[in-house]
């Protein structure tokens, strides 16, 4: 049984002992000749009902509100944790996508190279992680990191990504690492 369920069962109890003490006053002060009547006291125990009714149910209120909260902490948390464990792994593929474009005399280093490569994209792919297609596309300050702004170019119109120099990627709708571009002017 968790706290919540125990303190509810706390608050019932102790309505059901006041309904009792405000039964059993009833009765002694019914004989007395000044005693209230029957129907006050049975109003003073309905109201002290309906009070721990109501404490009751802020109390329920302020648990499931309190139970929202925590799943959403928890999840952004989750999300956190997340993206910087990718950020860290992102180093990583650069590097080998490096060792792949560098030359190389034996083919079967190179082959290995390539699978590692790509069960790296096949992880980050599974976690949601995806790349960010900037060469030819209009800058993004949002997602794009201009470093150079290269002269006018016949391939490429103005305002333009000409060049990629570090590929960017967002985990889901999260943005882990912008894109480091040159700008056709």
């Amino acid at each position: 049984m968790n706290d919540t369920e125990e303190i509810l069962d706390e608050l019932l109890e102790d309505v059901a002992e006041r309904s009792e003490i405000a039964d059993e006053t009833a009765e002694t002060e019914d004989h007395d000749a000044d005693a209230v009547t029957e129907e006050e006291t049975q109003e003073d125990a309905d109201d002290a009902l309906e009070e721990e009714r109501e404490r009751y149910l802020r109390l329920y209120a302020e648990f499931d509100n309190f139970r929202k909260r925590t799943a959403k902490e928890k999840l952004e948390a989750y999300g956190e944790a997340t993206a910087r464990c990718i950020e860290q792994l992102l180093p990583v593929v650069d590097n080998f996508e490096r060792a792949i474009d560098a030359p190389c005399s034996d083919q079967t280093y190179h082959s290995g190279m390539v699978m590692i490569l790509s069960q790296l994209r096949t992880f980050l792919e599974k976690a949601g992680v995806s790349e960010i297609e900037s060469l030819g596309k209009p800058f993004d300050p949002n997602v794009h990191n201009a470093i150079k702004q290269a002269g006018p170019s016949d391939d490429y119109p103005e305002g333009t990504i000409c060049e990629v120099f570090q590929k960017g990627y967002m985990l889901k709708d999260r943005l882990i690492r912008p894109a480091m571009v040159a700008v056709a002017g």
